[in-house]
């Protein structure tokens, strides 16, 4: 894989950055979204946060929505995965002090938070010989004491906060934290349930990596621009 230096190859059934035509999107539409992140009316909104590319709006709400094949999703605020058609905002790279502190080797913990394994899957095959992760300075360790940063997938249930909350506090200062897939950012399917909690608030998020799962080749991209690898 040439990535970044040459663009991804994409399979052919992947659904990328939903287009906004700015047709309206009727309420009835919307509330066919298994995760409430479609804002219906005249000027309809898609939370990625909590989108998970299903493709249900694109198949009920007539020309309205569409998917392109834009991988590039990560985004460094909650509020910038609200997207309303048009440009979709990059994640941004941290800044120069983090950058280079973290910018040559980069240690991540990842916490399984009660997902399901499909983000996780798409987590550790970043780590094989097609994607080589490693090549970037970017490694999964088995120790938080050992980390940078966190990387979590899942909607955090209660079974798993005290846990994430303990690795959390057990990585050395400066930290990163990377919230992947829709559960992590939002609770995705699960969100409303009651045996989920939610990303805590103690724990701030430095990257939001959308999908479910987001696509390996999502995730690399949203950590090489963090890292202000891809600019």
């Amino acid at each position: 894989m040439k990535f970044p230096a040459r663009p991804p190859v994409l399979p052919d059934l992947f659904r990328g950055l939903p287009v906004l035509t700015g047709q309206e999107i009727p309420a009835e539409s919307a509330a066919l979204c298994p995760t409430g992140a479609i804002k219906a009316g005249a000027k309809p909104q898609i939370d990625l946060g909590r989108c998970i590319f299903c493709g249900r709006c694109a198949q009920f709400a007539g020309n309205a929505v569409s998917f392109s094949r834009e991988y590039r999703l990560a985004a460094s605020t909650r509020a910038g995965m609200l997207h309303a058609g048009g440009e979709y905002p990059a994640a941004r790279a941290l800044d120069r002090e983090a950058r280079r502190i973290f910018g040559h080797s980069l240690k991540l913990r990842q916490v399984s938070a009660g997902g399901c394994a499909a983000c996780e899957a798409d987590v550790n095959v970043l780590g094989t010989l097609a994607f080589d992760l490693g090549r970037f300075g970017i490694q999964f360790v088995a120790s938080p004491r050992h980390a940078d940063g966190i990387l979590v997938t899942g909607p955090v249930t209660k079974n798993m906060q005290s846990a994430l909350l303990d690795t959390y506090a057990a990585i050395p200062e400066p930290k990163l934290a990377i919230a992947v897939g829709a559960c992590a950012i939002s609770g995705g399917i699960y969100s409303g349930s009651p045996e989920t909690c939610g990303m805590p608030e103690s724990i701030p998020v430095d990257l939001y990596i959308p999908g479910c799962p987001p696509h390996p080749i999502t995730i690399l991209d949203g950590l090489l621009r963090l890292l202000g690898r891809i600019r």
